[in-house]
Order: structure tokens, then sequence, then C-alpha cells
């Protein structure tokens, strides 16, 4: 299995990336030339590990029969200071929300997207050390 992306200069920084027929807008900051016209690259890594590992955590906990009310998840990802400047530190917060939540089945649907499940994950640890916690709300 192979996925194609591509992407299109368009002006100063400002690129559009096309994903699975879905345009993406990247730019950079005013600062390094661009007009803040999309979100940088790099957390843009970020916002792909949130929707692989929340697709997993969701599509387990739908096999086991719990219903997912609220559910949200955080990334923090610290940039190396050295260039090539890439994320070495990557922190998930996985908070769900729902009246008697079964938290053994929760933490196992994490615990499989963490470790099995989410290649996105899988391919971030080969260079970052990433964490994660839930919390209930």
């Amino acid at each position: 299995m192979k996925d194609t992306v591509t992407c299109d200069f368009k002006q100063e920084m400002f690129f559009e990336a096309e994903v699975d027929g879905h345009k993406i807008a990247m730019d950079a900051v005013p600062a390094f030339g661009g007009k803040d016209r999309g979100p940088r690259p790099k957390p843009l890594m970020l916002a792909a590990l949130c929707g692989c590992t929340g697709m997993d955590v969701v599509a387990v906990l739908n096999k086991m029969r719990v219903p997912v009310a609220g559910f949200k998840i955080y990334v923090d990802g610290g940039l190396t200071k050295d260039h090539p400047m890439y994320y070495n530190d990557i922190h998930v917060v996985y908070e769900f929300s729902g009246k008697d939540l079964p938290k053994a089945d929760v933490e196992k649907a994490v615990s499989l997207s963490q470790e099995k499940y989410c290649g996105v994950i899988a391919a971030l640890k080969k260079a970052a050390k990433v964490t994660y916690e839930i919390k209930y709300v």
C-alpha cells in the first residue's frame, strides 16, 4: 500500500497540499517570509498523530461497545534546538467525558493505539520520546 501527496508552491512561503482529494494550506509566519495563511508543516504531524490515535481509540471502543460521548486529544511537541529541528519529546493527553466510563476499557483502547495500531506514533517514536496520559472530566 502506498499514499501519494501532492504539494503545490503558490507564492512566498505558501504551499497547498492535496491529500486524499482534500486541500491543506501551509504557510510560514511573517518572520519567516510567510503570511500565516495556514498551519506550519511540523504541527500538522501532531495533528496527524491526533487523528490516527483518535480513530484507533474510537474503533476499539466501538468494538467493545463502549459509547464515546466526549473525547478530545491534546498533543505537545518539544522541538530540538539545533537544525534540523524535529520533535524529540511528544506528550499526548486523551481526555474523555461521560458518565460511568469503563476506565479499564478506555485504558486498553488507548494502550492498543499507542503500542500496536497507530502508525503515526510508531513512526514518530523512531525520533522522539512519546508519552501519554488519560484524563476523565
